[in-house]
C-alpha cells in the first residue's frame, strides 16, 4: 500500500467535528431522521416507566423495563452501547435489575453476519482465512460495541483471539457524534453544573477516543506500550500482538484464559481471593495514572480478567489516554495537600489541572473545600472513598465555577469504573483503603527527586517537622502487604546522608532538639531496624555533622543523647 493511500486512510479515521457538521448541514434530513429515532426511543421508554408508576406495577415490571433499556441501547448502536457499558459498572448508582441487563452490553451483543466477518478478514489481510488460521471458531465467542471476537489457532500452534470490526462503523459514529455535539451546544447553558463550553469538549474527547478505537493498528501499538510499562510487574498480563495478521479493521492477539471481574462465583471457585484481585486492579490503575501516565480509559469487566494464576489480564486497548508529567506531579500534589488538609494549596492544584479558570478568585472556595472535604478526611480511612469525593464535589460545583476538563473526563470515568468493578466483587469496598497505602508507599520509597520533594511537603508545615504525619503515613503504608518498613528506613537514611537531603537534615535536627525526641521509642526502633545494615561510625559522624550545621553549642548540649541513641558509636 502506498504512503499516499496510508495517509488518506489515516485521515478517514480522524475525528473532525467541523467536517462532520459540513457533511450533515447539507443533508439535514439524515440528521433529523436519526435524532427523531433517538428521541422517540427514549420517550417511549420514559413513558413506560411512568405508566408503571401510575398503574402501581413498578415492581412487577422491573425486569421487563431493564430488558427494554438494554434493547433500546443496542438498537441505537455503538455510541449508546458505550454509555450503557459505563453505567453497568456502577452498582451504587443503577438499580440491580437494570445493572444485570446492562452488564450484557459488555460482550453479549448481537453479532453481525459471519460471512461478512470472514470477508473483512480476507480483504484486510489479503489472503484466505484458511491460509492464516489452522482453526477459527465458526461463531464469534463475544460481540462488542465496535466489533466481534473469534477464537482461533495459527498454523504455528499459538492460540489467538481475532477481533473483526463491525461493517460501516465510521458513518454510524460520525452521525451520532454530530448529534451529541449539537445537543451539547444547546444543553450546556441549562445544566446545573458549571461546565460551560466544556461539555462540547467532553463530547470531542469522547469522539476522538472512539475514532482511535476503530483503528486496530493504533490499538496494537497501545497494547505494546502498556505491556512495556508493566514488563516488571508479575501481577499484570498483556496479550502479545501478531502484527503479521493485523490491520486497521482486524486485530490478532494472544488468547487469554480468565474470569470476568464481576463473576465472583467463578473467581472463588478457581481458588482466587477477590480481595487480592481488587487490590491488583486498583493498584495497577493508580500505577497507570501516577507512574506511567498512560492509562486504560475503558476498564469495564469485559476488558479485565482474573487469570487462573492470580494475574490481572488486560485486553481492549483502543481507548487509552496520556497524562503528562506536569499533570501527574500536580495529581500527587493534590493527594498530598488533601492528606495535609492544606485547602489553599488544593484549590491552586485545581487551577493547575484546569478544574478552575486561571483568573478564579480561590479565596471563597478554600473554606468551602475545607467544609466539604474536611469532614470526609477526618473520618476513618476506610470510610473515605472516591464516591465520597465525587458526591462532595457535585455539591460544590453548583455554587462555584468548577469545570470538568476534557482531559480529566476519561480519568474520572476510569476511576469510577474501577471502583464500580471492585464494588461488584465486594459491596463494602472502599477505594481509599487501597489507594492510600499505595500513595504512602510511593512517597516513602520515592525514587525520583520530585516524589521526595512531595514527601517533604507532607512532613513539614510552616517550616516545622510534623512527627504525627510521618507516623500516620507509615501506619497507612503498613496496611499495604507489599510495604516493608526496613528497606524504606534504609532509603530514608541514605537520602538523609546525601547532599540532596541537606535541608531535611537541618529540619530534622531542629525537630529532634526542640521536641527532645532523641529518647523516644520511635527513634530507638528506627535505629534497631537499620543499625546492622549501615556503618555506625559513618552514621555517627553524619549525626554530629547534622548537629554542627545548626550550632556548635547545640551540638555540645545534645551530644550525650546522640551517643546513647547510637551505642555502637560511643567509643568514637
Amino acid at each position: 500500500m502506498s504512503s499516499q493511500t496510508l495517509t488518506k486512510d489515516t485521515r478517514k479515521l480522524r475525528y473532525d467535528p467541523r467536517e462532520f457538521a459540513r457533511q450533515y448541514r447539507h443533508r439535514p434530513w439524515i440528521a433529523w431522521g436519526r435524532a427523531l429515532k433517538i428521541i422517540g426511543g427514549f420517550c417511549k421508554f420514559i413513558f413506560c416507566l411512568k405508566w408503571d408508576e401510575w398503574q402501581d406495577r413498578v415492581e412487577q415490571n422491573q425486569t421487563k423495563r431493564a430488558i427494554q433499556l438494554r434493547q433500546l441501547l443496542t438498537r441505537l448502536g455503538p455510541s449508546f452501547i458505550k454509555v450503557g457499558q459505563a453505567l453497568s459498572t456502577r452498582p451504587d448508582l443503577i438499580r440491580k435489575d437494570f445493572l444485570e441487563e446492562l452488564v450484557k452490553l459488555q460482550d453479549q451483543l448481537p453479532p453481525f453476519d459471519n460471512a461478512i466477518a470472514r470477508r473483512i478478514i480476507e480483504m484486510e489481510l489479503d489472503r484466505s482465512v484458511e491460509e492464516i488460521f489452522s482453526e477459527l471458531s465458526p461463531q464469534p465467542i463475544a460481540a462488542a460495541s465496535l466489533g466481534q471476537v473469534y477464537r482461533g489457532k495459527l498454523h504455528s500452534g499459538e492460540e489467538v483471539a481475532v477481533k473483526v470490526q463491525r461493517p460501516n462503523l465510521r458513518p454510524i459514529l460520525t452521525l451520532d457524534l454530530y448529534l451529541m455535539r449539537w445537543a451539547a451546544t444547546w444543553l450546556s447553558p441549562w445544566l446545573p453544573l458549571n461546565l460551560g463550553h466544556d461539555l462540547t469538549l467532553i463530547v470531542d474527547e469522547f469522539g476522538t477516543k472512539l475514532f482511535e478505537e476503530i483503528d486496530y493498528l493504533n490499538e496494537g501499538r497501545n497494547a505494546e506500550k502498556f505491556a512495556t510499562n508493566f514488563r516488571n510487574d508479575p501481577q499484570v498480563k498483556v496479550p502479545a500482538i501478531y502484527w503479521r495478521y493485523t490491520s486497521t479493521k482486524v486485530l490478532t492477539l494472544e488468547w487469554l484464559n480468565g474470569f470476568k471481574l464481576n463473576d465472583t462465583k467463578a473467581i472463588r471457585a478457581a481458588g482466587l481471593d477477590p480481595e487480592e484481585i481488587i487490590r491488583i486492579c486498583v493498584t495497577s490503575g493508580l500505577q497507570q495514572l501516577l507512574e506511567h501516565g498512560f492509562f486504560h480509559a475503558d476498564p469495564h469487566p469485559g476488558n479485565l480478567f482474573a487469570m487462573p494464576d492470580g494475574r490481572m489480564g488486560y485486553i481492549d486497548f483502543g481507548m487509552m489516554d496520556q497524562l503528562y508529567e506536569t499533570s501527574k506531579e500536580t495529581l500527587v500534589d493534590a493527594v498530598v495537600h488533601l492528606i495535609n488538609q492544606d485547602y489553599t494549596d488544593l484549590a491552586e492544584d485545581y487551577v493547575k489541572l484546569g478544574f478552575l479558570a486561571p483568573d478564579t478568585d480561590i479565596r471563597p472556595i478554600v473554606p468551602a473545600l475545607e467544609m466539604l472535604l474536611g469532614n470526609a478526611i477526618n473520618q476513618n480511612v476506610g470510610d473515605f472513598n472516591f464516591k465520597t469525593i465525587t458526591d462532595q464535589f457535585s455539591e460544590l460545583m453548583y455554587d462555584y465555577p468548577f469545570r470538568v476538563p476534557a482531559k480529566f473526563a476519561l480519568i474520572i470515568r476510569s476511576l469510577v469504573t474501577q471502583e464500580g468493578i471492585a464494588l461488584s466483587l465486594n459491596q463494602n469496598f472502599k477505594i481509599v483503603e487501597v489507594a492510600y497505602p499505595y500513595v504512602a508507599r510511593r512517597l516513602l520509597t520515592g525514587e525520583s527527586p520530585q516524589l521526595r520533594r512531595r514527601l517533604l511537603n507532607v512532613l513539614f508545615k510552616d517550616g516545622k517537622f510534623q512527627w504525627q504525619r510521618l507516623e500516620n503515613l507509615i501506619a497507612i503504608a503498613r496496611t499495604d502487604s507489599n510495604f516493608d518498613v526496613l528497606p524504606t528506613a534504609r532509603l530514608g537514611i541514605q537520602y538523609l546522608l546525601s547532599e540532596e537531603g541537606q535541608f531535611l537534615r537541618r529540619q530534622l535536627v531542629l525537630a529532634l532538639t526542640e521536641d527532645d525526641r532523641l529518647h523516644t521509642e520511635e527513634v530507638q526502633r528506627l535505629w534497631e531496624l537499620v543499625k546492622d545494615d549501615l556503618q555506625p561510625n559513618r552514621l555517627f559522624d553524619a549525626a554530629i555533622g547534622m548537629l554542627t550545621e545548626i550550632s556548635r553549642e547545640r551540638a555540645a548540649a545534645i551530644l550525650p543523647q546522640a551517643t546513647s541513641l547510637f551505642p555502637l558509636a560511643q567509643n568514637k
